[in-house]
Parts: structure tokens; C-alpha cells; sequence
């Protein structure tokens, strides 16, 4: 055989494999971990606006039913005016809700629920009726409105506490 040497060359490794763009598995988690975190913000959202909605709706039974035995209408509109300044201080900062009265009061009102209209609904009342010895008023109109403005509520944002009504007074 002959000596002379073979052009041989060292072996050479292939390039590091990049870590950019992942593999399809690792799309599919992200995609995956990014639908979960979704649906638990839709759940945490829906759950807390209902939380809210159902201890309304249990305190406008409890206001009815005393307004019954009583039947003393400034009353009625002073407990409705409180229940919903309450139920606002949850979905808006105390400092746009407590010092509202009059028509701003019902303007926050209108705005927090665009699809209800609270002053045709019958809630008119509850910029003077609370302030009046003897006001004059369909009870059941004003009730049936803030019952429908309860029921009209948009999803609260789950970064507002939402304590039962209970703790709110």
C-alpha cells in the first residue's frame, strides 16, 4: 500500500439546535396555559358580578317586604339610594360615587348600565324622595327600577373586592 497520507478531515458537529422558534408542542402549551388563564378570568369575572347581583336582589327583597309593613315612601327611597350608592362603591372609586347627589347621582347611574335606562324605568325619585317629608311616587315603578338596574349590571372587574352586601353598609 502506499503511505501517503488521506486527505481526511476532522468530523464536524452540526450547529447547536436554536431555541427560537419553539417546537409546535411548545406552542400549543403556551396556547394552551393562555386559554386557561382566559376562561379563569371570564369565571372569576361572571362569579364576582353575580355575587354581587344576587346580595342586591336579596336586599331589595328585604327593603320590599319592610316597605309593606311600613309603607312610609321616603324611607323606601332612602334604603333603594343606599343600596345602590353601596353597589356603585364596588364598581366605581369612592371618589367618582360618595359625593354625588341630584341628577349627577342618577347621570352615574345611566352610565353604569347602558343598556337600562334607570330614569324611564321609574327611578327618577330618588334625587328628592329621600329628602322629603311626604314624597310622592309609584313605589312599585321605583322598586322595579332598581331591581332592573341590579339585573342590568356589567361584569366587575375581579381586581375590586367584592364582599357580600352584608359587609358593605
Amino acid at each position: 500500500m502506499n503511505a501517503t497520507p488521506l486527505p481526511l478531515r476532522d468530523i464536524h458537529l452540526p450547529e447547536p439546535i436554536s431555541w427560537w422558534p419553539p417546537a409546535l408542542g411548545w406552542w400549543l402549551l403556551a396556547g394552551t396555559l393562555l386559554g386557561i388563564g382566559i376562561a379563569i378570568q371570564a369565571w372569576r369575572m361572571w362569579r364576582a358580578r353575580f355575587r354581587i347581583r344576587d346580595a342586591a336582589l336579596a336586599e331589595i327583597a328585604r327593603i320590599r317586604a319592610r316597605h309593606a309593613r311600613h309603607a312610609d315612601p321616603a324611607l323606601l327611597a332612602a334604603d333603594l339610594s343606599a343600596l345602590l350608592r353601596r353597589v356603585c362603591l364596588r364598581l366605581h372609586p369612592p371618589h367618582q360615587v360618595a359625593s354625588l347627589t341630584g341628577p349627577a347621582w342618577l347621570e352615574l347611574l345611566e352610565r353604569t348600565t347602558p343598556h337600562f335606562s334607570f330614569s324611564n324605568a321609574g327611578g327618577a325619585p330618588l334625587i328628592n324622595a329621600p329628602f322629603e317629608p311626604d314624597p310622592i311616587f309609584d313605589p312599585e315603578a321605583l322598586l322595579s327600577a332598581c331591581q332592573g338596574w341590579i339585573l342590568a349590571l356589567p361584569p366587575v372587574p375581579p381586581s375590586r373586592k367584592t364582599p357580600r352586601m352584608e359587609n358593605m353598609k
